[in-house]
């Protein structure tokens, strides 16, 4: 390993990161991190804080969780690779498939498609939503519908659902036939609606005139995430999932439940939609899968959707889609290790009680804060600060602001995410009490450092 000045030296050279300006990363060099164990990281200069970020919404367990380091190791030694396109398989994706099939049966979903990743997990439902109404001989459905302010990735079909221009604009013409009805986000909403649940009637009344105007019979399926992450932790009234389940059932448009982020516990439930009380036709997962430790996803699909591939004698239900590393060996190991543990450490209740202390916190920070516009969260480790310049305009804080709270909060021992003008946050679900008030304390001298 090259010695740390070469290493500051060459930051962002030769790299373009994710969702940054490359020049920008060039003249702001990005955090270099080098370490982490339990819910904390440590940077190239020794500096330790509380992972408030989970990695990215994917690190549940933490970043020393054995039994998947354990099992990725002797997978590697075992079989460290083989495809699972037709005509062949492996040991460990049957196994896996079982264990799915048993943690979903609440959620009413019995099959999975394997993926790399969350944004292949996107792409691969809304593939096989066309291929489900074509099979039934629906062939003018193929439009889907989503939410204004929700994320679904950034390949072409994910960035075509997503409901931030952000992800949109710089790849213009996206996919046809992609249509965004206002989300249910209480504090800015083009109804000027306060109250969640007004607003939770308003947004699905939106949802039924864009299916009269498009057309229920061109609409092959909605997706949305039960908890809107990234585009700033937007909570839905209790009442709005179920209305979308039952106005996409009435009209016979497939619902995929977006669970990237809310599956496998970080909503105090097992899944989002089950938080909901909601059973989709499909759901996307990823990210917590495999505690981030192996790029891996899958798409769980309901018996109703299967029966219908299954069952088809035509030759058209053959899926002509999937990846290199679709059931990959060694992700199914680190996937059949981590769903282990994270069963066995019932994390979806330390989610829900930590989520709380940390929701409480939060507000009581507003209180002393007036740049603190709302706070949103409540609903397990899923916690969003949205900052503005003052509260009876609204008007987003500023960037530098922003970033000033951004660098004092790290230096104060908490790295959170910085989306806009929110401060997201999505810790580890093994979280402790102690942790939390290490974010609070460390986001409290950030907010007072703008």
């Amino acid at each position: 390993m090259k010695d740390s000045n070469f290493l500051k030296e060459r930051n962002a050279r030769n790299i373009w990161h994710p969702m940054a300006h490359p020049g920008d990363m060039q003249a702001n060099p990005p955090t270099i991190i080098t370490g982490a164990q339990g819910t904390r990281i440590t940077d190239i200069d020794g500096h330790e804080v509380v992972d408030a970020v989970g990695g990215l919404w994917n690190v549940n367990l933490g970043f020393s969780c054995q039994p998947i380091k354990d099992a990725i190791a002797g997978q590697l030694d075992r079989l460290p690779y083989y495809s699972a396109f037709r005509g062949t398989t492996n040991d460990v994706i049957i196994e896996l498939s079982e264990v799915l099939h048993d943690f979903f049966a609440p959620d009413g979903l019995a099959r999975a498609f394997y993926t790399s990743g969350g944004g292949d997990s996107v792409e691969t439902s809304l593939r096989l939503a066309r291929q489900y109404h074509k099979l039934k001989g629906d062939e003018g459905r193929f439009k889907f519908l989503s939410l204004k302010k929700g994320y679904h990735g950034t390949q072409f079909g994910g960035a075509s659902v997503n409901g931030n221009a952000n992800f949109r604009n710089a790849y213009e013409p996206l996919l046809p036939g992609c249509f965004h009805i206002p989300a249910p986000y209480a504090y800015r909403n083009p109804f000027n609606e306060t109250d969640p649940e007004r607003l939770a009637q308003l947004c699905l009344a939106a949802l039924e005139d864009e299916i009269a105007f498009q057309g229920a019979n061109t609409i092959a399926a909605m997706i949305m995430e039960p908890v809107l992450g990234a585009g700033g932790v937007l909570v839905p009234h209790e009442s709005f999932m179920p209305g979308v389940r039952e106005i996409t059932a009435r009209h016979g448009i497939l619902l995929i439940s977006d669970e990237v982020i809310t599956g496998f516990g970080r909503t105090g439930d097992w899944t989002g939609a089950r938080h909901w009380g909601v059973q989709p036709d499909m759901a996307t997962t990823a990210k917590a899968i495999t505690n981030g430790y192996f790029p891996f996803g899958a798409v769980m699909i309901s018996e109703a959707v299967a029966e219908v591939f299954e069952k088809d004698e035509t030759g058209k239900a053959m899926i002509g889609h999937g990846y290199t590393y679709s059931g990959h060996p060694v992700g199914a190991a680190a996937a059949l290790a981590c769903l282990d543990e994270t069963i066995k450490l019932q994390v979806q209740a330390n989610a829900a009680a930590r989520g709380a202390e940390l929701f409480a916190g939060l507000n009581a920070l507003k209180e002393r804060f007036d740049i603190i516009g709302d706070v949103r969260g409540g609903h397990g480790l899923m916690l969003g600060t949205e900052l503005v310049e003052d509260r009876a305009s609204k008007t987003p804080l500023g960037k530098p602001a922003v970033e000033r709270i951004h660098q004092a909060t790290y230096e104060a021992g908490a790295m959170v995410r910085i989306s806009g003008h929110n401060v997201l946050m999505s810790p580890p679900l093994v979280l402790t009490s102690e942790d939390v008030q290490v974010i609070l304390t460390a986001l409290e001298k950030g907010l007072a450092a703008a």
